[in-house]
């Protein structure tokens, strides 16, 4: 499954380290790109030395129109899954999200318009209360990929984290 993520909108300031984090829970729970709309171009480069430091090839584009790339997706036959606290609870579609091939997930900042609800395929609720976009976004990627993701090694890392039941363990890596 081809799963990538469009942030849509960005409060000033505030947000940076919350757009910043969607990025890194996209990276680290299995999309392969997020789009961002409205952001800090600064977020691309911390999200680049995160992945040259810990492996990967994630993608991050600074979109300008994020209607034009929601339509654009769509017409590639990706499935637009919108999270939203408003929409059907994660444990009645996940079967269903499952069997799709292509997934964009739409990520709100602030109060997301009306079109995005329209033009998904899914409108999606982790939970009916408010809650952290950061946290809706794990879980559902966690969900639809069943924890796979979290196994999965990364290549051309410089630092790989060794699991150990007390303390931290760090490799460096030697890369050619």
């Amino acid at each position: 499954m081809k799963i990538e993520v469009l942030r849509i909108g960005q409060r000033l300031v505030r947000d940076d380290r919350v757009t910043t984090h969607v990025a890194l829970v996209s990276r680290a729970f299995g999309a392969s790109k997020i789009l961002m709309y409205d952001a800090n171009p600064e977020i691309k480069d911390t999200v680049s030395k995160v992945n040259k430091m810990w492996g990967s090839d994630f993608q991050v584009e600074i979109i300008e129109d994020w209607k034009k790339a929601l339509r654009s997706k769509k017409s590639d036959l990706y499935k637009i899954v919108h999270l939203t606290m408003y929409g059907e609870n994660i444990n009645t579609i996940e079967t269903e999200l499952k069997k799709e091939d292509k997934i964009l997930v739409v990520v709100g900042a602030e109060k997301v318009p009306r079109e995005v609800y329209d033009i998904a395929d899914y409108n999606i609720a982790i939970g009916n209360q408010p809650h952290s976009e950061i946290s809706a976004l794990a879980i559902l990627l966690d969900r639809i990929l069943d924890g796979k993701q979290l196994q999965k090694k990364l290549g051309n890392a410089q630092r790989e984290i060794i699991p150990t039941k007390k303390g931290k363990r760090v490799m460096n890596k030697t890369i050619d």
